[in-house]
């Protein structure tokens, strides 16, 4: 056992750090919209959005490659076995490799599937179709992202893992900006500048990790290929993938559900939307350290700093989502007017923007639990309850949708995240105490 002690100091190295570098991903999105948004076509951002969600449904499907390289890092870490350490990280890059170059190929049948899910009018459906097309040409590198962020959290080194996501999202932004709006390539301009970044952020990533572990002892023969690992890995990864797909589905459900109100609905939403991820890259600062802490933890087998560091991240999450709330109520409609020129977009987005802003507050425990259960890789337990919330948004989706429009399908989606983050927390003494024993 490697006992530490977990205070608010280490929470906050770890998470405002990180809270930096996830708050440039929805900057990114925001970005984005307003470089579409000033063409002034409704069917534009509605297509951005729509490419957006398919693509964001086909990659955090493979999230695990970054939150599963997270648990089993931070694990290894507690028990101080870097060799496992690095092993892990070669692990989920050779499957990284395999499931880019899949994506690749499957991309027309993606776009061809996506656009029928969405269900949006024929010009929503072809920008769409042009975003996903170049967007997946960036598959290999960006689950190779996905792979050397979860080293590096696992590993606790968030100043690191802030500066590889300040690459990959500044240079994303740059080149969104100049060939998107300034070259006038529109949609198509905005997908090759993630391209690019994604390309850009994977080259630097393996050349640090490449430098760092050339310094430590090799790897044992075999180490890469242990059967007992591989197995746990892949049990692992299993269940985070399926709890990501049925996360991503709910949110590309909401989209849907919108685009059946029409294109006008489908634009303020994906405005809307943008605020809710904002909020939930603000959570996830925390949640990141929740994953790291509560992993390391685990391995230490140190029960005093699990128990704190729960206690320290929901705390934080809380405070940090009361303020992000306060905020998009008091600003949040000054950011749609600067996101789109469309006047009928700024209206009906307006009316739906409290919906938006109390997100942060509904989604604290939904982030932090999912944060702790990572890191200590209870992946069985996560996908469960992500499959009983799951359900309850279905049964709220159509009948509060049904009765209320789009107020009803906002109401949904808060209830989908209380249920996630309530059925964790209703978990986790149990879980607890099976690990650490009474």
């Amino acid at each position: 056992m490697r006992p530490f002690d977990v205070n608010n100091r280490l929470v906050l190295s770890i998470a405002l750090p990180m809270m930096l570098a996830y708050v440039t991903t929805p900057l990114l999105g925001l970005v984005d919209t307003a470089v579409i948004g000033q063409l002034g076509d409704a069917a534009l951002i509605g297509g951005l959005a729509a490419g957006a969600i398919v693509f964001d449904v086909v990659f955090a499907t493979f999230n695990f490659l970054r939150s599963g390289t997270t648990g089993l890092v931070a694990q290894a870490y507690g028990r101080g076995d870097r060799p496992e350490e690095q092993a892990v990280f070669w692990r989920a890059f050779v499957v990284a490799l395999l499931l880019g170059c899949l994506l690749i190929l499957c991309a027309p049948l993606i776009a061809e599937v996506g656009g029928r899910f969405i269900g949006g009018e024929e010009a929503v459906t072809a920008a769409m179709a042009t975003y996903v097309l170049i967007r997946l040409l960036s598959a290999p590198f960006a689950l190779t992202n996905y792979a050397i962020l979860g080293y590096v959290l696992g590993r606790g080194e968030a100043t690191l893992g802030l500066a590889l996501q300040l690459v990959l999202n500044v240079t994303n932004i740059v080149f969104s900006v100049i060939l998107g709006l300034w070259l006038g390539w529109g949609i198509a301009g905005v997908a090759w500048g993630t391209v690019i970044a994604e390309v850009t952020a994977a080259l630097i990533g393996l050349t640090i990790l490449v430098a760092r572990f050339r310094k430590l002892p090799p790897l044992a023969r075999g180490a890469l290929a242990n059967v007992q690992a591989l197995g746990a890995m892949f049990a692992l990864n299993r269940d985070i993938m399926i709890r990501s797909f049925v996360l991503l589905g709910a949110f590309a459900l909401f989209a849907r559900q919108g685009a059946q109100l029409g294109t006008l609905t489908l634009a303020a939403n994906a405005v809307l939307m943008n605020f809710f991820l904002l909020s939930g890259y603000f959570l996830d600062g925390f949640a990141t350290a929740a994953e790291q802490l509560a992993g390391r933890a685990l391995g230490a087998r140190h029960r005093p700093a699990f128990a704190r560091a729960v206690k320290l991240t929901a705390w934080w999450g809380f405070c940090v989502a009361g303020l992000v709330t306060a905020l998009f109520l008091l600003f949040g409609a000054g950011l749609v007017a600067v996101v789109t020129t469309a006047e009928d977009v700024r209206a009906t987005a307006a009316i739906y923007l409290p919906w938006a802003a109390f997100t942060a507050l509904s989604g604290v425990l939904a982030f932090q639990m999912d944060g702790v259960f990572i890191g200590a890789t209870w992946s069985r337990d996560m996908r469960n309850m992500m499959l009983l919330s799951f359900a309850a948004y279905i049964v709220g989706l159509l009948a509060l949708g049904s009765a209320f429009g789009n107020h009803g399908l906002w109401a949904a989606l808060h209830l989908f995240l209380l249920a996630r983050g309530l059925s964790l927390l209703s978990v986790l003494p149990r879980r607890s105490r099976q690990a650490f024993g009474t």
